[in-house]
C-alpha cells in the first residue's frame, strides 16, 4: 500500500512476531518505521527509524486504524498458515 510518498508493507523474514507493518518514504528500507496493531483496531509505534514527521505519522496512524481490517487480511494472505499474534 502506497500513500503520499509512504509505502506501508511487511517484511517476510521476522520469526513469528506479532502483527505489524513497516513504513517509510518512497521504498521498502532496513531503515523503516515500525507499527504494531492491537487486537481492538488501534496503532503503537515501535520505533519511527525512518523519521516520518509527526503530521504525517498520525495520519498514518489514522489510515492504519481506518483500514485495521484490511490490513488484518493482508497480513493473513502473506503469512499463511501462520498464527496471527497481537502486541497487545
Amino acid at each position: 500500500m502506497k500513500r503520499c510518498g509512504y509505502s506501508v508493507y511487511f517484511w517476510s523474514n521476522e520469526n513469528n512476531e506479532p502483527i505489524h507493518v513497516h513504513i517509510s518514504k518512497g521504498k521498502p528500507t532496513g531503515n523503516s518505521t515500525k507499527v504494531w496493531l492491537t487486537k481492538k483496531g488501534g496503532c503503537i509505534i515501535a520505533n519511527n527509524k525512518s523519521n516520518i514527521p509527526e503530521k504525517d505519522l498520525k495520519k498514518i496512524l489514522e489510515l492504519l486504524s481506518d483500514n485495521y481490517f484490511l490490513v488484518l487480511a493482508k497480513w493473513k494472505g502473506y503469512f499463511k498458515g501462520q498464527e496471527i499474534r497481537f502486541y497487545c
